[in-house]
Formats: C-alpha cells, structure tokens, sequence
C-alpha cells in the first residue's frame, strides 16, 4: 500500500491511497491551529495527513474513508485519534 500527500493550497491537500491494484483520492483540510497542536512543528504537515492515514486505514477500509474532510473530524470517529497520533 502506498499513501501519497500532495499540498494542493494553503490548508487543503490531496491524498491518494494506492492497494491491491485500485486507488481511491482523497480532499483533506488541515488548518494551523489544529496541526500545531498535535505536532508542534515536530513533523510537516504532509507527514501528519500520511500517519493520519495509516491510522484510519487500520481502523477501517479505504473504501469507507470520506472522499473530503478536514482532519478535525477523524477525533469525532475515532476518540483515541489525538492521543496516538499526537507528536
């Protein structure tokens, strides 16, 4: 499995999940506040969508992963999210 991040501008990103043969993309908004708080600056903003990623893939198909979403929102599905994920 392959996870791909591109900046596509200032908060949004593109993110395209390659498994088994198909690939599935991805809108992910990511604003400073909340990407600060979790990382620190420790990591860039594309690693974060990336372990983001890992994380919800272990938790759920690629295929039930919403097409568009702002990061915030994996915490409202996922409680222990911000715990794991936090650098």
């Amino acid at each position: 499995m392959s996870i791909d991040v591109k900046k596509e501008k200032e908060g949004e990103f593109l993110v395209t999940v390659i498994e088994g043969g198909s690939s599935s993309r991805y809108r992910v908004a990511l604003d400073d506040e909340y990407y600060n708080r979790l990382t620190k600056g420790k990591i860039g903003k594309e690693e974060l969508i990336k372990k983001s990623f890992e994380f919800l893939l272990k938790h759920e198909s690629k295929e039930s992963i919403l097409s568009s979403f702002n990061l915030k929102v994996i915490s409202n599905y996922f409680p222990q999210y911000e715990h794991e994920i936090a650098v």
